[in-house]
């Protein structure tokens, strides 16, 4: 997949994250986060999963976090990549 314009997906609320993507070289992810000493590892390796699925090898990702759960997650990450790629 080829990410060629910024996008997002989801909301600052509690338990939700948005999820920003950029066109860049190579794959830059940076995680804010209120659960970040708890679960950072899981949250940046559902946002490496979802990338690996899609097959996306260029992107900068920003995922705002408040608490959301995996499935939100992986959900948020794929909409807004979808988004970035024209593809919704």
């Amino acid at each position: 997949m080829n990410i060629i314009r910024t996008a997002a997906c989801g909301t600052l609320e509690s338990s939700d994250a948005l999820i920003t993507v950029a066109p860049g070289d190579g794959l830059q992810i940076s995680i804010q986060s209120v659960v970040l000493r708890q679960f950072g590892a899981q949250i940046e390796a559902s946002v490496r999963d979802v990338l690996r699925e899609l097959e996306v090898t260029g992107a900068i990702i920003t995922v705002e976090d408040r608490g959301a759960v995996d499935c939100v997650l992986r959900a948020r990450c794929e909409t807004a990549l979808r988004r970035a790629a024209k593809e919704e």
